[in-house]
């Protein structure tokens, strides 16, 4: 089990592509996203420390260099990609949208697996949900002219119950029940890999049916915009002196976004076809996020040696 991170990206594939081929298999299970997301985070939770998450809170550059890098860089890119490539206004809008919301929980998932900082990763994946009620439709309004309306209780809601709780559930358990948690350890990475591939797969499926009305070009855009944000995070982050540890978890939580919001707020606000970038986001950004944290894993691996 322990390196089953490195099937992750094939996992994925599957689940994608048996979503795509049999959707009937998986839209039922439309409810079933959120406890997966719990059951994901809960894990990570149980992997993590009181001292985990003061150290992180005082990576205070860390966490602005970040935020910075979120809201700045993935919006911009977005739209510079969708102008580039001549989307349409309806593309235009779902790939701005992927680019102007928080990061994902994810990104929470990719870090531990790539030996990330992870709560460092969850820190800023909480703190980028809580300033994205704000700056989500400010961004939108500026970069596009469509206001979109955040549900503020909602959002905080959502991250209360799939983020802050079962963290703190798992944290908690993981100080009070070190010993028995430690026997749960090994087996950690393959349920966050089961519940994330089981989350992508549901996902594809909801969302099968649009995939046909777009053609390559806009898994380009998917494509550019998602590596942008990896390099262009990781490499802003050496530039200003951070160690690799800290540069990789920026970059993950800078380009994996919440693609799963961005698709829903597509659908309520705008249009179907608005939400496919969000959709096929949701798809590839765990595929390279799972390759990059293969090669990073590997790396420390051969390191430790």
């Amino acid at each position: 089990m322990v390196n089953i991170h490195r099937f992750f990206p094939l996992f994925a594939l599957l689940g994608a592509g048996t979503a795509y081929l049999m959707p009937a298999w998986f839209s039922t299970f439309k409810t079933s996203i959120v406890p997966l997301l719990i059951v994901i985070m809960l894990s990570m939770g149980l992997t993590l420390n009181l001292r985990d998450f003061a150290n992180a809170f005082k990576q205070k550059r860390a966490v602005i260099t970040g935020l910075i890098l979120q809201f700045t860089l993935m919006p911009l890119g977005a739209l510079a990609i969708s102008l580039l490539l001549g989307l349409d206004r309806e593309l235009t809008i779902g790939m701005v949208l992927v680019g102007s919301v928080a990061g994902g929980t994810a990104s929470n998932v990719i870090c531990y697996l790539a030996k990330g900082d992870v709560a460092l990763s969850i820190t800023m994946t909480a703190l980028s949900t809580l300033t994205g009620v704000v700056l989500t439709p400010l961004i939108i309004e500026l970069l596009i002219g469509e206001m979109v309306a955040i549900p503020l209780m909602d959002m905080l809601v959502s991250l209360v119950k799939i983020v802050l709780i079962p963290v703190t559930v798992g944290l908690v358990l993981n100080h009070f029940f070190k010993p028995q948690v430690a026997k749960l350890a090994p087996a950690l990475p393959l349920i966050s890999i089961v519940a994330i591939v089981l989350a992508i797969s549901i996902i594809v499926a909801l969302n099968a049916g649009q995939f046909a009305q777009v053609g390559p070009v806009i898994l380009l855009a998917v494509f550019l915009h998602n590596g942008l944000g990896l390099v262009l995070g990781y490499m802003c982050c050496r530039l200003l002196g951070f160690n690799h540890t800290v540069c990789k978890t920026i970059s993950i939580e800078v380009g994996l976004q919440n693609s799963g919001l961005a698709t829903a707020l597509c659908i309520k606000f705008f249009s179907p076809l608005s939400a496919v970038p969000g959709a096929i986001f949701s798809i590839w950004h765990n595929l390279s996020g799972a390759i990059l944290a293969g090669y990073w894993a590997s790396l420390e691996k051969k390191e430790s040696r």
